[in-house]
């Protein structure tokens, strides 16, 4: 037993050594090994080989390169196989001689696919003619085929080994790694240009690594090889392959990105543009034989380039007469335009390109939606900036009735995209409108309330500060609504009307009330009526301030001439409106610089009875009628006087009392008395002198001298006698009061 397994080691051994002698070149030694009986000569060993590697490296949007390498292997290997690869002839002569099998296969391949590998013609011919198979002769030319050996590629062919389908898989994998010699050489021998052949293809850009059913015209392309492609153009080259990313929807017009390979097959130059050659070279030669707007499904070639982001497509095909306002019409009836389609996918140096190209910017969908618009709706704040820079039109409203504006109150790029508006303006950068009643900025300013914009935009003087939009509001008055004080203030200085109306007829001030900041306006109002910023005309600013009970704008105003008594357009004057809004003080201070308060306007209304009518008006009702008292006893009054505590004949008196507090109706000395008081009614004594005929007659009152004597007088009406009275104890009062300041 152990004879026979040392008979097994030696032969191992020897036939180790073959290999050996084999791969090194030893001629004698391979003679003296195969000398000996028992070596094995198709034994298979393993030794260290260096074999000639070639591979594609992909790049993103350029060629692939074919890289050729030598790696070092340890692998299994039998001594024609060695002697093929390093390329010894009289060794594989002598191999094949003593019963090498040509057709033994290896991991590595064949023996014939080692001569091909590494490039030994002669070997190759020996093999071919020592009756290699035909799997054998169709790995060795593809082998050859891949390593671009055009010369070995002809003789394996020629040798008519090869199966169609193998010839065909060696064109499109040469065409995907550039090899043209290849490629006329397969076509030339009778190879199909458009036969298709299940391949694995790669790419970088977009991600591309699936097995797939293509001709050597798509190959070249998903590998950018422009030479190939123009050889291949020459040859006819054309097809149809599944090898796209998006998947279309012709009735919706929606695109979903569902992978490369999976979407609907398309055309060379469909794939051209999806697979995209940074020179363009591979597009363009394309286009030299189809059209540049050729469609797909409804949709164009230019929809598609913009689909892909690829600006640079798009410009060499509107340069090769690609419609750039094509309108891709689905069939529910929904319509866009190239530039709709970028802007909803955020692709901003497509957008730039076709506007550069000079595509309609304001076109608008089936929906009525512009560009610009699309940009707000999919929050794109950087394609809207460059809309915005290239003018597109803030006026446009889309069959919702919304505009720009309007579709960015519910935008999450809210601020941002109102930031890089702001922006544009402080920079002197015009913000197109075509209809500034639909778009203002200076509207939109004053509805964010930014300040320094508004300034920025009043400086320029190119809008009318009251302009008014579609409803009828003015910048002042939005600013008022939406409480941006500051904003209202500047406004109002640039001459902004708070009397315009808008179309459901209300002003800034009552905007202002309904959305709660009245007051806030009012006082930024009176603040600009004291600094004589504000001059409105027809805006009743006395009456505006008495409104307000703001008593040093109504000193202000009546120093400046403000007519203290005029009405306003509601029929009243300063006085009738302080008393109606319960300001004391303010009543007080237009009492005392003249107001009338016996005027009555057209309803019949007299500050006195407004006061009558107002719920919390008894203080002003009282100091109304010290006013009037006080007025009435002041100046002359005609007075019935009583004479000898009523026994005498009554007669017309003209009364008036000093502020000394003395009572006169003569110029006698009895008939000037210093008074103590008076009282409505007549006294006991009285009523009997007069017989109880008229002595309770309502106008009749009585005045008590310092001296007590008393004096009987009547008015035509109580109300009159009332006021006397008032009158008659205010100014006695005042009187006293002085009297005792000065004795102390």
């Amino acid at each position: 037993m152990s004879q026979v397994l040392g008979t097994e080691e030696e032969e191992q051994a020897l036939s180790q050594k073959l290999i050996e002698a084999a791969l090194n070149g030893d001629e004698e030694l391979v003679d003296e090994i195969l000398a000996n009986s028992i070596v094995d000569v198709n034994f298979i060993g393993t030794v260290n080989l260096i074999i000639k590697q070639t591979h594609s490296f992909q790049h993103e949007e350029s060629a692939d390169e074919l890289k050729v390498d030598h790696v070092e292997y340890k692998t299994d290997v039998t001594a024609l196989f060695v002697a093929a690869h390093a390329g010894h002839m009289n060794i594989v002569k002598k191999l094949l001689t003593a019963g090498a099998d040509v057709n033994q296969k290896l991991f590595r391949g064949f023996a014939i696919t080692a001569a091909t590998r590494q490039g030994h013609y002669e070997v190759l011919n020996i093999l071919l003619k020592a009756g290699s198979s035909q799997p054998a002769c169709e790995e060795a030319l593809l082998e050859a085929c891949l390593s671009g050996q055009v010369k070995m590629a002809e003789f394996l062919i020629n040798w008519e080994m090869a199966r169609s389908e193998v010839l065909t898989s060696a064109l499109i994998r040469a065409s995907s790694r550039g090899l043209v010699g290849i490629v006329e050489l397969l076509i030339k021998s009778g190879v199909d240009v458009n036969s298709m052949h299940r391949v694995l293809l790669c790419s970088i850009k977009p991600a591309l690594h699936t097995s797939v059913d293509c001709t050597a015209l798509v190959a070249a392309i998903v590998c950018r090889q422009s030479s190939v492609v123009k050889y291949l153009l020459g040859a006819k080259a054309d097809c149809e392959v599944r090898l796209g990313a998006w998947s279309w929807d012709s009735s919706s017009g929606e695109v979903l990105r569902v992978g490369a390979g999976m979407a609907e097959p398309y055309t060379a130059i469909w794939c051209a543009v999806e697979y995209w050659e940074a020179t363009g070279t591979i597009l363009r030669m394309l286009l030299e034989h189809v059209s540049a707007n050729s469609l797909q499904m409804g949709r164009s070639l230019l929809c598609h380039a913009v689909l892909c982001g690829n600006a640079s497509a798009v410009q060499v095909l509107v340069e090769a007469g690609a419609d750039i306002e094509f309108r891709v019409c689905t069939t529910d009836g929904g319509q866009f335009r190239p530039l709709h389609l970028a802007a909803k996918c955020g692709f901003l140096s497509v957008i730039k390109m076709l506007v550069e190209k000079g595509c309609d910017m304001n076109a608008m969908t089936n929906a009525g939606e512009t560009a610009l618009m699309l940009c707000v709706l999919f929050a794109h704040v950087e394609c809207f900036r460059e809309l915005l820079i290239a003018g597109a039109d803030f006026a446009s409203i889309n069959k919702n009735g919304q505009t720009v504006a309007d579709l960015l109150d519910s935008c999450p790029h809210q601020v941002t995209i109102c930031e890089l508006m702001w922006d544009a303006i402080l920079a002197g950068r015009d913000i197109f409108s075509s209809d500034l009643h639909v778009f203002s900025t200076l509207q939109f300013a004053a509805r964010h309330g930014n300040i320094e914009v508004i300034k920025k935009i009043l400086e320029q003087k190119k809008f009318d500060v009251n302009l008014q939009d579609t409803s009828g509001f003015t910048p002042a008055m939005v600013a008022a609504q939406e409480g941006h004080m500051e904003a209202f203030r500047l406004l109002l200085h640039a001459g902004a009307s708070i009397g315009l109306k808008n179309e459901r007829g209300e002003t800034a001030l009552m905007l202002a009330d309904k959305s709660g900041n009245k007051d806030e306006c009012e006082r930024v109002l009176l603040d600009l009526i004291l600094e004589n910023n504000f001059k409105e005309r027809g805006f009743n600013t006395l009456h505006f301030a008495a409104m307000r009970g703001n008593c040093e704008a109504l000193a202000y105003l009546l120093k400046q001439g403000c007519s203290i008594n005029s009405w306003n357009d509601e029929d009243y004057t300063a006085l009738m409106i302080s008393v109606k809004e319960s300001h004391v003080e303010a009543c007080k201070l237009l009492l005392s610089q003249g107001a009338d308060c016996y005027l009555a306007n057209c309803r019949g209304d007299t500050a006195l009875s407004l006061a009558r009518k107002t719920a919390s008006g008894k203080v002003i009702e009282e100091v109304l009628l010290d006013h009037m008292a006080k007025k009435l006893v002041l100046t002359e009054g005609q007075l019935t006087k009583h004479t000898r505590q009523g026994k005498g004949k009554p007669h017309i008196k003209v009364v008036k009392m000093l502020k000394s507090g003395v009572l006169k109706w003569g110029e006698s000395k009895r008939r000037n008395v210093i008074c103590k008081e008076a009282n409505l009614g007549s006294s006991p004594i009285f009523q009997r002198n007069r017989n109880n005929r008229d002595a309770g007659n309502p106008g009749i009152f009585r005045v008590v001298t310092t001296s007590e004597r008393e004096i009987h007088f009547e008015a035509t009406v109580l109300f009159i006698a009332e006021l006397w009275v008032r009158g008659i104890n205010l100014v006695t009062s005042e009187a006293l009061g002085a009297n005792t300041v000065a004795n102390t």
